[in-house]
């Protein structure tokens, strides 16, 4: 189902029929998503269950303002964070202890199956400020414009840009003592 008939579903107030269509459109990319913060296959698949229950009340309010892509990442994007922000909380942990904790997840993960760069690359984008993270994956891995990135996140095009540089030199660099 594409987004024009999930927000014509969401206009004529089909809610049922439009979420159906999410859950179809969007469930792997946003799983992909998700998974690249949280690091654990467990972890992932239950942020998803919160993120749908999210969109699902949040559905007869949505406009069609934004583009729907925009407005669910929004969603999972927002709801990540609220979970990597309780769990440095509850752990009562540094940001650095708690990236370690993640970059170790990716090590012994029974699902990964990429190479010895790619798990490298994963444990690089852990150790990243939450900002710099979110803005690398969306226009990494999401292949997201800034403009687009600038509409989930709230922040300026400049500043994505910004974020961006830094968190691809910080991962450069890690990935160049790891291979240099």
């Amino acid at each position: 189902m594409t987004d024009a008939e999930i927000k014509e579903l969401c206009q004529t107030c089909q809610y049922e029929q439009a979420f159906n269509g999410i859950v179809e459109s969007y469930t792997e990319r946003l799983y992909w998503h998700v998974r690249r913060f949280l690091c654990s296959h467990e972890d992932s698949n239950d942020k998803m269950q919160d993120i749908f229950v999210k969109i699902w009340k949040a559905l007869p309010e949505f406009r069609g303002e934004s583009g729907l892509y925009t407005w669910i990442y929004r969603i999972a994007t927002n709801e990540v964070l609220n979970h990597l922000r309780k769990k440095r909380i509850n752990a009562t942990m540094e940001i650095d202890s708690i990236s370690s904790s993640m970059a170790g997840i990716i090590d012994e993960d029974p699902y990964f199956n990429g190479n010895e760069l790619q798990r490298e690359l994963h444990k690089a984008i852990q150790m990243l400020p939450d900002k710099q993270k979110i803005v690398f994956c969306l226009r990494y891995f999401d292949e997201m414009k800034y403009d687009e990135i600038s509409e989930i996140t709230g922040t300026s095009v400049g500043a994505l840009k910004a974020s961006y540089h830094h968190a691809y030199n910080k991962i450069k660099e890690h990935l160049e003592t790891i291979f240099l």
